[in-house]
């Protein structure tokens, strides 16, 4: 089988290519940046989505029987900086993807990984939230997922191209960058290599997130091209919710020097979503996927991950990490 990953070199990427190998598929992945050191030993080429004729001629030269479309560019922060952009990749690259099938003239399954920012804030009484829920996202990324999804629901309606929405729930693990998880891990590596003092500085302690392994993530999404109905939407998640705060005494117990935690208001984003949690259960009903991995393991992974990666750093180099908003 022949398998088509656009944002190979993302988070998910990676792990989902090396699933589809394990899985004895051939597997050409598609980014826009080199693949980084996790990447498996897939075949890689880079394209941009927003290059229509690009990747029309890679789908026809490859022929792909299965897509996983993962290309977006995935931080709400960085979408209110560059809400143009955060379209143009999304919703456009969407578009460019399902057009050059059509052109090729061919119509694979295709995995559209959509996201639990489309739901915008639910209410405490309607979580965790069900497919059925009102789209009301908080952000231009949110708003440019929902338009990925509405657009590839509307290829299956016109078209007859064979899809599934996948909306993913909050997915971390090691060498993921930019989440709450990969920064609080970060941070408290840095300071047990002496880098950052001894100060843990954070947000918003009271969020609460539904956070999955991206291992089970990426399970979930080969089990979404087997054993989905095409055309009908998924949610795919933790069943555990964690606060801010949890998370911090977790990475604490595991951390190999003690640390304060220190709330700074600049770290509070303007939009957040009190709760994030799926109802999971259609898509457990389709495929019988459950997560796996607990979380505990996952972060520990994560603080090894960048243990690893700043130990590498020559000391004279190392400085600490940004204090940005972090990505919840």
């Amino acid at each position: 089988m022949k398998v088509l990953i656009t944002g190979a070199t993302g988070f998910i990427g990676g792990f989902l290519a090396k699933y589809c190998l394990e899985a004895g598929c051939s597997v050409l992945g598609l980014g826009i940046e080199n693949p980084k050191e996790e990447w498996p030993a897939a075949a890689f080429e880079s394209c941009d989505v927003r290059h229509a004729a690009h990747l029309l001629e890679i789908i026809t030269a490859f022929q792909p029987d299965r897509v996983f479309h993962l290309a977006a560019q995935s931080f709400p922060t960085v979408s209110l900086e560059r809400p143009y952009e955060t379209l143009d990749i999304n919703a456009g690259g969407t578009i460019n993807l399902f057009e050059g099938l059509r052109t090729a003239g061919i119509k694979p399954m295709v995995v559209v990984a959509c996201s639990s920012a489309e739901y915008g804030p639910v209410a405490s009484a309607d979580l965790p939230v069900r497919e059925t829920h009102p789209l009301r996202p908080l952000h231009p990324y949110g708003v440019s997922k929902v338009a990925q999804d509405l657009l590839a629901a509307q290829y299956f309606a016109n078209y007859a191209m064979p899809c599934v929405r996948i909306r993913i729930f909050n997915t971390t693990g090691p060498s993921k960058i930019g989440d709450v998880c990969g920064d609080l891990s970060r941070r408290a590596a840095e300071i047990e290599l002496g880098i950052r003092p001894p100060f843990l500085p954070v947000g918003n302690l009271n969020t609460r997130r539904a956070i999955i392994d991206v291992r089970d993530t990426a399970r979930g999404l080969w089990l979404a091209a087997e054993r989905c109905e095409p055309g009908e939407v998924y949610n795919v998640g933790a069943t555990r919710i964690y606060s801010v705060q949890e998370l911090i005494e977790t990475i604490r117990t595991r951390a190999k020097a003690p640390f304060e935690v220190e709330q700074i208001p600049a770290l509070m984003r303007g939009c957040d979503e009190p709760v994030i949690a799926g109802d999971i259960a259609k898509f457990q009903r389709c495929t019988g996927w459950k997560p796996e991995i607990e979380l505990a393991g996952t972060l520990q992974e994560m603080l090894d991950w960048w243990r690893r990666r700043l130990s590498r750093t020559p000391v004279a180099e190392r400085q600490f990490s940004e204090d940005k908003v972090l990505s919840v």
